[in-house]
C-alpha cells in the first residue's frame, strides 16, 4: 500500500510517503497551495492530512488519492484511547506524536517533547491512555518576546548550541535565560514525570530537538519523523 501523511504547521508543511509501513520519502514546503510535483506524480492508496493552521481544503482538493482520505479530527479513530478533556481543542500534531510514541514503545511509558514553534509536551502510558500534557512558547518565540514587549531589549539569534549559564552581557544574559531555562525546564519535567511514571521513555522530535539531544538527562531518543509515523499509524487505523 502506498500512502501519504500531511503534517501542516504553524511555520510551513511537512509530508511522508510510506509503502506499507515504511516511510520511503519525506520533504518539506510552505506553500499549501503549492504541492510539491512528487506528490501529484502517482495516486496514493490512501492519505491523512492534519492541521494545526486552519483549512486543509485547498490541499485535499489537489491530492491523487484513489482510496481514503482522512482528515484528522477529534471524531477521527485513534490506535490510543484519548484521555484529554477537550478533543477538538487538541493539537493534531500532539495526539500523531504521542501515537507514534506508543507505535515505537508499546506497553511504556512515553513522554514526547515536540520542539518547535511551541515547545509541547505529552504522555502517554504503558496501557496506550494519551493523558494530555503541556504548551510552552519555544526558543524563538521567546527571543522574540523579549524584544517585542520591552522597550530596550535586543531580538538575540540563537547562532550555536553554546551559552553561558552566567551571562555577563545582556545579550549573553538573554541567551542563558531563554536557552539554559528552556533546558532547565524540560530536565525538571522529565524528573517529574520520572517519578510519577516507572520506566518511562523520553522522546524527542521537532525542529529544534537537536539542541535539547545532549542537554537533557538520561537516556533520550530522538526521532524527527514521529508525528508523521503517528499520522500514518493512525491512517492505518482507519483504512
Amino acid at each position: 500500500m502506498r500512502s501519504l501523511a500531511i503534517d501542516i504547521g504553524n511555520t510551513g508543511t511537512k509530508f511522508g510517503v510510506f509503502e506499507g509501513d515504511a516511510l520511503v520519502q519525506q520533504g518539506y514546503f510552505q506553500e499549501q497551495d503549492l504541492l510539491p510535483a512528487a506528490l501529484l506524480q502517482q495516486p496514493f492508496d490512501h492519505a491523512i492530512v492534519a492541521s494545526v493552521a486552519g483549512s486543509t481544503h485547498n490541499i485535499q482538493a489537489s491530492l491523487p488519492v484513489l482510496g481514503s482520505l482522512v482528515e484528522l479530527s477529534a471524531q477521527t479513530g485513534l490506535p490510543v484511547v484519548n484521555c484529554y478533556k477537550t478533543p477538538q481543542t487538541l493539537g493534531a500534531d500532539r495526539i500523531a506524536a504521542a501515537v507514534g510514541a506508543h507505535y515505537f514503545f508499546p506497553q511504556r511509558n512515553c513522554l514526547v517533547f515536540d520542539a518547535g514553534t511551541c515547545i509541547t509536551h505529552d504522555y502517554i502510558d504503558s496501557e496506550a491512555n494519551y493523558h494530555g500534557g503541556g504548551i510552552a512558547p519555544g526558543l524563538q518565540m521567546k527571543f522574540k518576546a523579549l524584544h517585542t514587549f520591552t522597550s530596550r531589549l535586543p531580538l538575540v539569534e540563537q547562532t550555536d548550541q553554546n551559552f553561558l549559564l552566567t551571562g555577563r552581557t545582556t545579550q549573553e544574559s538573554i541567551q542563558s535565560g531563554v536557552l539554559a531555562g528552556t533546558v532547565a525546564e524540560l530536565n525538571g519535567l522529565v524528573q517529574a514525570y520520572s517519578q510519577k511514571a516507572a520506566d518511562l521513555v523520553v522522546i524527542l522530535c521537532g525542529g529544534e530537538a537537536g539542541f535539547f539531544e545532549s542537554k537533557l538527562k538520561g537516556r533520550i531518543f530522538v526521532i524527527p519523523e514521529l508525528v508523521l509515523i503517528g499520522l500514518h499509524r493512525i491512517l492505518i487505523h482507519n483504512v
